[in-house]
């Protein structure tokens, strides 16, 4: 909850509203703005759905963060992690020829494993 609270707070002052604003916008209370942003208090699924439409950020943005904040929190091997990042500035064609290699890499790896047992 708290990387909620973080992201609610700094969507809120980038886009220079107080926290009475994005409470209107979102037809709740302003003290309620201020539990989120505290991390105090979760904000309901349509509450939620409300404020990002106010921020104009997905729910999503709210809750997770963005796409690189996920596997940051999911990818545990830093290397492989700029490895990744790396990959997702190739183009297009580089990008499909690097998951194929994926692919049969895992198709490989689970096969060999099924074998063992």
């Amino acid at each position: 909850m708290t990387d909620l609270a973080t992201r609610l707070l700094e969507a809120r002052k980038l886009k220079g509203l107080s926290q009475q604003q994005v409470a209107d916008m979102a037809n709740v209370h302003f003290t309620n703005v201020g539990k989120y942003e505290r991390a105090e208090a979760m904000p309901s699924a349509d509450i939620l759905n409300r404020i990002a439409k106010a921020l104009e950020v997905s729910p999503d943005y709210l809750l997770n963060g963005t796409i690189q904040d996920k596997a940051k929190n999911s990818i545990k091997d830093n290397e492989l992690l700029l490895q990744f990042e790396k990959i997702e500035k190739l183009p297009d064609n580089k990008k499909n020829l690097v998951k194929e290699f994926l692919d049969a890499f895992i198709l490989k790896a689970n096969l060999q494993q099924q074998l063992l047992h």
